[in-house]
């Protein structure tokens, strides 16, 4: 068995509370959260004073190997953004290219104390041989676009990727299905997609609502919302995590409580490319699951979960004119206990015996951690992602004071510097 010892840290426990205690993990799991005596004989100790141990952060969106994109189309509206420059230059992609793209995106998610992130991309058995590699703990779906010509053949691979990687490398890959959206996958296509969940037992992962125009659309084609059109044709049936969720109205806020459907918010993304602002207030008050996202680095242009806890607590404070719209807490709980929850996870997101050991450690001696009134408060509103000293997922430490200890950061820098020029060299821009 293997034996891990965080000392004397000041731990956000399960009851939303900050104390001083150990935190002892055996294996995979948290073994004890206390006083842990000198019986306890740990392979490693790390001395966490001055630290704030707190759940791993959980990335409920994005599309990681996007990191190729970065910063190559930026202040584009949306659809602009897709067809001239973001799907050309995905048809360049290669199974290779996706692989260094999401290895340098899980580097950048670990380092800012992200342990658990859901993915919609191609070339998926890529994505999962980099989170095999990587360590980190992933929810992965192959996207489907149902108006392409590679339609089907994105149902059967999806098939065969569950087939293959669903509750692999010790259960931190969970497959779901990705169609992309209403607008590229009609309802006709969708039903087929919602037989194959069926017949897996699998969920489904979809945008929905991103845009005023995508709402307008489906409703001149189709006589209702998106929302309301995914009711109707059964895709909420089998368990459904929705991104974006940004137009939408009362009823069909209605819809998404009755359904059980689990949003990921990204107001990151959202206010990049000038979406819009999800009424996520309502949501919660609701009682509808909401965690968040950072969406893709083309459209972000970090993954930095800590930045989406801080836009996602002060952007409805401003939108709503109300400073206790989102506050610090629930942002915080948005991204770790809403973010398992939204994945449809089990015994995660939280530091409590029996549960998996996904741990982010905050190094807290800086200047913005001063004076300490209050630790939750400085985590959402003064903390930033280099604070991130130690991170752990399933018992074991990927971040080592700072240091990556599965990745090749010096490899990955070379790779995605030429592979991410490579991919729009013949892309007009």
């Amino acid at each position: 068995m293997t034996k891990l010892l965080l000392k004397g840290g000041e731990v956000l426990c399960a009851d939303g509370q900050i104390r001083t205690v150990d935190v002892a993990i055996a294996d995979s799991v948290v073994a004890q959260v206390g006083n842990v005596d000198s019986t306890w004989m740990a392979e490693q100790i790390i001395d966490c004073k001055d630290k704030l141990i707190l759940p791993g952060f959980v990335n409920t969106h994005t599309h990681a190997a996007m990191t190729l994109l970065r910063s190559y189309a930026d202040d584009m509206k949306l659809m602009d953004w897709l067809e001239n420059r973001i799907w050309p230059a995905e048809d360049n992609l290669t199974g290779e290219d996706v692989y260094w793209g999401t290895m340098l995106a899980i580097a950048e998610m670990i380092k800012t104390g992200t342990t658990t992130f859901a993915d919609m991309y191609f070339f998926m058995p890529e994505v999962a041989k980099a989170v095999s590699e990587s360590g980190i703990r992933a929810v992965l779906a192959r996207g489907m676009v149902g108006v392409a010509p590679t339609a089907d053949k994105s149902l059967t691979e999806s098939e065969e990727f569950y087939n293959e990687w669903n509750n692999a490398c010790d259960g931190r890959i969970t497959v779901m299905l990705g169609p992309h959206a209403p607008y590229t996958c009609p309802p006709e296509y969708l039903k087929k997609v919602i037989s194959l969940a069926e017949r897996l037992g699998a969920e489904i992962h979809i945008h929905l609502a991103e845009t005023a125009g995508e709402v307008a659309e489906c409703i001149k084609q189709y006589g209702m919302s998106p929302i309301a059109l995914m009711k109707k044709v059964g895709l909420f049936d089998f368990g459904t995590l929705a991104a974006h969720c940004v137009h939408i109205s009362p009823e069909d806020i209605s819809i998404l409580r009755e359904k059980g459907v689990r949003v990921a918010h990204n107001p990151g993304s959202n206010m990049k490319l000038a979406s819009g602002v999800a009424p996520v207030p309502d949501m919660l008050e609701a009682k509808i699951c909401v965690g968040l996202g950072t969406d893709g680095a083309a459209s972000n242009n970090n993954l930095d979960m800590l930045e989406e806890i801080r836009l996602a607590a002060m952007l409805h404070k401003v939108h709503r004119l109300d400073p206790l719209a989102v506050p610090a807490a629930t942002a915080i709980d948005m991204a770790t206990v809403q973010g398992i929850q939204a994945l449809n996870l089990d015994k995660l997101g939280k530091i409590e015996v029996g549960y998996k050991a996904d741990i982010t450690v905050f190094d807290m001696q800086n200047p913005h951690w001063y004076p300490r009134h209050d630790r939750l408060s400085l985590l959402v509103y003064a903390a930033q992602g280099n604070d991130v000293h130690t991170v752990i997922v399933n018992g074991k430490i990927l971040l080592n004071n700072r240091q990556l200890t599965m990745i090749d950061e010096e490899r990955l820098f070379r790779e995605l510097q030429i592979r991410g020029m490579k991919l729009v060299s013949n892309i007009n821009k």
